[in-house]
């Protein structure tokens, strides 16, 4: 996976930190602020969910949540592709058209 730096971030994440910690890619990346963030050596990386069968980018019909998913709603913000999901229960959820698409899921760790 490529390096893509985030810029000036001062927060040590690990354990405890007080950010949602996820499994990715053999790792854990830690949601912070509508990024996921990667601690790599000494700065940190942000990575998105890739879009793949596991967790794809299509209308699914509509999930019921019950719920309008937006900054603030108490679910965190994830990068999806080139959209944001929300972590609700294990599962991304997308908000399209009226309705949340199902994007599969993301093991919290």
């Amino acid at each position: 996976m490529a390096c893509h730096s985030h810029p000036d971030h001062t927060h040590q994440h690990g354990p405890g930190c007080g950010h949602v910690a996820v499994q990715h890619d053999g790792h854990v990346d830690y949601l912070h602020d509508g990024h996921l963030h990667h601690v790599h050596g000494d700065h940190v990386d942000e990575h998105v969910i890739a879009v793949s069968a596991a967790n794809p980018d299509g209308c699914t019909t509509g999930t019921a949540c019950g719920h309008v998913h937006g900054p603030g709603c108490g679910h965190e913000a994830v990068p999806h592709g080139d959209h944001v999901d929300f972590l609700v229960d294990g599962r991304l959820h997308h908000v399209h058209d009226g309705h949340c698409d199902d994007h599969g899921a993301l093991i919290v760790a």
